[in-house]
């Protein structure tokens, strides 16, 4: 068993190599351990669209009755669906089976204790019950549950749109998102498009993932194309969401957190609002000006969810494009409800692109990813929090280390979901983010470099 499969916000690794039968079946008498002593003796299983994720779920189906734990079979939805079925059925807890928005030979678990999806310390606990052998023994039942129609009801009871019919594009990448997003569309009263929309998990259009340009690129195509609105992009799970502008422009998640935010102070002066390390400045200033209050919290949809939770703030939302709503919603993160909230807002307006043109303008990078082997990519990012902290005049290290001069900064993070090292930069001017780019990597060639050779 690789013991790195067990990560900080989920259970993810290459299917044949990582993950197999075997691995999945130890998973599934660990997890109906884990559940077992924590109470729980039903629980909702999902899966996304990759050509392992069947069996996996039907491993995990079989292991865990096997343990006396009750499986209610939610079929292939969205991750959010899943995370929906938490305060719907009587479940005390849940497993999607996906691997998000990692390469299709990729495959991994998000798992949920109450209406909560667990991380860190709690990763770690179902690992130590694979690696000691515990076990359980009961008999339970399976059944399945079709919870779809009564999510995209609760979503559209949800929303009031207004009288600008919009023309939107939606691509799901050819993940599981594209059916429950269309026909949210659709309900809501907009001209409604899709590309890429079969689930398939080969992903043989383009790689889902809305925070990169090549997982946008084919969305931006049709938006231009057809004149379009708003094009909506999702990864494989439909967690993610990624915008596309009527110019062309990319919209990442921080951004698009700001306009929503924006939007709902007008009604809830005062409300916290949270971003996270990768978040641009713009979007702390952006909901100051709008009269919220900005936490900056640590990446990662898990602690993203139970730093909201902790604070009772109405919207959180990461440069990743995870946005979780408690405002009118559940608190979980949510593509396609962050969707319908977005459309909302555009359909009020008599020009939408209004909406997006009314952004800051700001000078930064996309989420840039180095590769890192695992096994140093986090004595990597404290050799150069060391550094960073020698040469710039603020250093916030809750989350890797955002350090700053003053319009200019920068971000070095170790990624918890693969083998990279995340960076991201903004700076008053072209000149400045390309020096602080170029810094930054430097500094981190030669770090990789020593580590690597010291290996």
């Amino acid at each position: 068993m690789n013991p790195e499969v067990f990560r900080e916000y989920d259970i993810r690794g290459v299917v044949g190599t990582d993950l197999d039968d075997g691995f999945v079946d130890g998973l599934a008498r660990a997890l109906g351990v884990y559940f077992r002593e924590r109470g729980v003796v039903r629980i909702s299983l999902g899966m996304d669209a990759r050509l392992s994720s069947p069996g996996f779920r039907d491993i995990l189906k079989k292991g865990l009755a096997g343990c006396g734990v009750q499986v209610i079979d939610l079929g292939m939805v969205p991750t959010p669906v899943m995370y929906f079925s938490l305060f719907r059925l009587d479940v005390g807890g849940g497993v999607c089976v996906t691997g998000s928005h990692n390469p299709p030979d990729n495959n991994g678990f998000k798992i949920a204790l109450g209406k909560m999806t667990i991380y860190g310390s709690e990763i770690q606990k179902i690992r130590a019950i694979m690696e000691e052998g515990r076990t359980v023994s009961g008999k339970a039942s399976c059944s399945s549950c079709d919870i779809v129609p009564e999510y995209i009801d609760d979503i559209i009871t949800r929303i009031r749109p207004g009288t600008t019919r919009l023309k939107v594009v939606v691509d799901p990448g050819n993940g599981v998102g594209g059916a429950p997003a269309m026909a949210v569309c659709n309900a809501l009263g907009m001209e409604v498009s899709g590309i890429c929309l079969e689930p398939d998990g080969r992903f043989p259009n383009h790689h889902p993932d809305p925070t990169t340009t090549e997982g946008l690129s084919m969305l931006r195509t049709e938006v231009i194309r057809q004149g379009a609105d708003l094009g909506i992009g999702y990864d494989g799970d439909a967690d993610r969401i990624g915008v596309i502008d009527a110019r062309g422009n990319t919209v990442y998640g921080d951004m698009i957190t700001a306009i929503l935010a924006r939007e709902l102070l007008k009604d809830k002066p005062g409300e916290k609002i949270i971003g996270e390390v990768k978040c641009s400045k713009a979007f702390y200033d952006e909901v100051t000006k709008a009269g919220g209050v900005p936490i900056m919290g640590k990446v990662g949809h898990s602690p993203m969810k139970a730093r909201l939770m902790e604070e009772k703030a109405a919207l959180a939302g990461e440069m990743s494009g995870h946005i979780f709503f408690l405002d009118r919603w559940y608190g979980f993160d949510d593509a396609i409800y962050t969707s319908a909230r977005l459309l909302e807002i555009l359909s009020r307006q008599t020009e939408p692109q209004a909406v997006f043109d009314r952004l800051p303008a700001v000078v930064n990078t996309p989420e840039i990813r180095i590769e890192c082997p695992d096994r140093i990519k986090f004595d990597v990012v404290e050799r150069f929090i060391a550094y960073a902290r020698s040469r710039y005049d603020d250093c916030v290290d809750i989350d890797g280390v955002r350090f700053t001069r003053g319009d200019t900064w920068g971000l070095v993070r170790p990624s918890n979901t693969q083998p990279v090292i995340v960076l991201r930069f903004e700076a008053r001017d072209r000149d400045a983010l390309e020096k602080i780019e170029a810094d930054t990597r430097g500094r981190l060639d030669l770090i990789i470099r020593d580590l690597e050779s010291a290996s």
